[in-house]
């Protein structure tokens, strides 16, 4: 095998070979393959496209450059991946809900990506979660507890982290053949028997139409399971933050408000019990999608949920009294700044992205790679579509370290929401099911 004859054979039309992906996943992974060579090949992937066949190769390929866990479990092994959004918390509302309906989760999960929120930064604002766990450690906290959400480790899919860092700075980021080997290879490399996809599309997505947003989750469901993997995946809509908060500690305590049932955030929880029905409908744990959603409202609603993520907390090094101390745990702002609504009228459009970029900016965020995130800072008390403000209501709140970012932020999140005289139709949370 040679790395330029199989990027010549991708750059000419002639595919991906089977034997060809696994040569160059693992030359990825030993180094052999160069990072010009791999951004080559990244490339030539964008340009020319992969068949479904050779992506479920490349898929396979990726995941077997590194460990595959296998499991020995009374129950089910499942999981979760979002595309990311703003606000979006599910996977910390959904992992100890499927645990509490007999599931295991092993979530590996990732940091934030370009103005998306990252689930292993949101839980990093809890003190003392580790995520960097090792594969032996995931395995007995998640048969112990039911649940872990951790960071993916060294040994999951290297040749994912070379292709990844190269994709990032050659301007091949957007190509869905990459995007679905990559997400893949991770989930695949956790042994899953099922797997449900939150495919997002709007303002605050990497997808900003629903046709591309189609692609892709048609991509990852057909790639999933042809390489063995039962999956499905919902559309879901991200024109507006999922939730009320937008920064690692805030999105947090909204997560716990909604777990505890103390002040549910409804979308939050509707989003939680449609993936979670989905879930275990393919787990074999549901009947259909109506007794999956049931089941994971009993878990939210008993408490059992709540239990369970305090346990998760507590084995992965964090308070073992968070669930009831969480106010207390958690880090504040020591600037908290009103935005104030600069005319009369109702909230006709979000952009969600600029909203991401407003929380990476306050220091929420990374802004180029090793940048340090203060999991204080973001927004919270967000007003959604079709919300009526009067002249100079407040209609979001700016966490910040100092007055100076808090000005700045309080700019740009005005400039991101649009006022008008009527107000727009309310999008529906869940727009497709992919399977």
């Amino acid at each position: 095998m040679d790395a330029r004859r199989i990027i010549a054979g991708v750059r000419d039309g002639q595919g991906l070979p089977r034997d060809s992906a696994r040569w160059f996943a693992g030359g990825l992974a030993s180094g052999e393959v160069t990072d010009a060579q791999a951004g080559a090949f990244a490339m030539a992937v964008l340009l020319k496209g992969l068949t479904p066949e050779d992506r479920v190769g490349l898929t396979l390929a990726m995941r077997d450059s590194g460990k595959v866990l296998g499991w020995d479990m009374p129950g089910p092994v499942i999981d979760k991946h979002s595309t990311g959004g703003i606000g979006d918390s599910t996977s910390l509302l959904l992992a100890p809900a499927l645990a509490a309906c007999g599931a295991y989760v092993p979530m590996i999960s990732g940091r934030g990506l370009g103005h998306t929120g990252g689930t292993i930064d949101k839980l990093e604002a809890i003190p003392g979660y580790r995520c960097d766990q090792t594969i032996d450690a995931l395995t007995r906290i998640t048969r112990d507890v039911g649940c872990a959400i951790v960071g993916a480790s060294a040994e999951i899919a290297p040749a994912d982290r070379r292709l990844y860092a190269v994709r990032d700075v050659t301007g091949t980021v957007e190509s869905i053949d990459l995007i679905t080997a990559s997400i893949l290879s991770k989930k695949l490399a956790a042994g899953l028997e099922a797997l449900v996809l939150d495919v997002k599309v709007g303002s605050g997505a990497f997808m900003k139409t629903l046709d591309a947003a189609r692609a892709l989750a048609r991509s990852l469901v057909d790639t999933a399971n042809g390489s063995g993997c039962k999956t499905a995946a919902l559309i879901t809509d991200m024109s507006q933050p999922l939730a009320a908060a937008a920064g690692n500690a805030l999105e947090i305590v909204e997560v716990m408000e909604t777990l505890t049932c103390q002040a549910v955030s409804a979308p939050l929880w509707d989003l939680t019990v449609a993936l979670g029905g989905e879930a275990l409908v393919l787990a074999g744990l549901a009947s259909d999608a109506l007794d999956g959603e049931d089941q994971i409202e009993e878990a939210l609603q008993s408490g059992r949920a709540a239990e369970i993520f305090g346990q998760m907390v507590a084995a992965l090094g964090g308070p073992h009294d968070f669930v009831e101390r969480f106010p207390d745990r958690l880090p504040a702002a020591p600037v908290v700044m009103e935005v104030r609504a600069e005319a009369a009228g109702f909230i006709t459009a979000i952009d969600g992205e600029a909203l991401g970029h407003a929380v990476a900016h306050l220091g929420g965020g990374r802004l180029k790679e090793g940048d340090r995130i203060n999991p204080a800072v973001g927004l919270s008390d967000l007003a959604p579509l079709g919300e009526p403000l009067a002249k100079g209501e407040a209609f979001a709140l700016v966490h910040a370290a100092s007055h100076a970012d808090a000005e700045r932020a309080v700019a740009e999140v005005r400039a991101a929401y649009r006022l008008g005289e009527a107000a727009p139709a309310e999008p529906d949370l869940v727009l497709e099911r992919v399977a």
